[in-house]
């Protein structure tokens, strides 16, 4: 399976890419639902505001860090060309900026930072996150089973 994946890294075989999912949906599942619980407790006043504030009434809101971890994880998936793993860690970063850019959709629609913006395109996100984590759980866990360096069942040798 690790020649498998090593094979699709170097000739760009399109089951790669499907498996690749699995780690971008991951880490946008967690972070949307983090930056939801997040959201949540700094509007009901239960830890303080977390965004930067540059002057009184204008904040940084935090799919502004997701835009810029984006354009990060562009630039290395460009750089990062033949190692499965550093493939691996991209997708992570890909999807944790696609949770914070994504979190505040409605936001982005509405063009309003008030609360019907805030929360009423959660369902969308969540669903079809989930749609898109159960098509790609399978390909995803078998890639995860050879590249992730603590995994119980893994032999000690070297991807890279």
């Amino acid at each position: 399976m690790r020649d498998g994946i090593r094979r699709k890294v170097e000739t760009d075989e399109p089951g790669l890419y499907v498996a690749l999912l699995f780690p971008i949906l991951v880490a946008f599942i967690l972070t949307f639902i983090g930056s939801r619980i997040i959201g949540y407790l700094i509007t009901y006043n239960v830890i303080p505001h977390l965004y930067l504030e540059l002057e009184p009434g204008l904040q940084v809101h935090h799919y502004t860090y997701g835009v810029f971890i984006l354009f990060l994880a562009g630039y290395l998936a460009l750089i990062t060309r033949h190692s499965a793993r550093g493939k691996f860690y991209v997708a992570l970063l890909h999807g944790f900026g696609l949770g914070l850019a994504m979190d505040e959709f409605g936001m982005w629609l509405k063009l309003r930072d008030d609360d019907i913006s805030r929360w009423s395109y959660d369902g969308f996100n969540i669903i079809i996150g989930l749609f898109l984590f159960i098509l790609t759980v399978k390909p995803g866990l078998l890639m995860l089973k050879k590249l992730w360096p603590m995994w119980p069942f893994r032999k000690s040798t070297s991807l890279d």
